[in-house]
């Protein structure tokens, strides 16, 4: 078994027929895992796929969505969200702890 046979058998479960370019996907899931933090990549795949069956699966318009997708994920700072949420880490709040020791 192999991806494109993973993708069938998924479709097939889920009762989706679609045209599905997994490389757009995997580009848009690649973008997020990468410029904004791992979780992100499901997340925004799901969402994409929202977006796009709210335009009937278009291939134009899903193309259109997943270059949003990757424009914000590439322009997404990510250490202004680190540094937000610095506190969140035990580690950082450990050494903050020791720091104020």
């Amino acid at each position: 078994m192999n991806l494109h046979d993973w993708i069938d058998e998924l479709c097939d479960a889920l009762d989706v027929e679609i045209d599905l370019d997994e490389a757009l996907i995997l580009d848009v899931a690649r973008e997020a895992a990468h410029q904004v933090e791992r979780p992100a990549a499901p997340i925004t795949a799901f969402l994409l796929g929202y977006a796009a069956a709210r335009t009937d699966g278009d291939q134009e318009a899903v193309e259109r969505l997943a270059a949003a997708a990757i424009d914000l994920a590439r322009r997404w700072d990510k250490s202004a969200y680190d540094v937000a949420h610095e506190d969140d880490d035990p580690e950082v709040e450990e050494e903050l702890e020791s720091v104020d020791a």
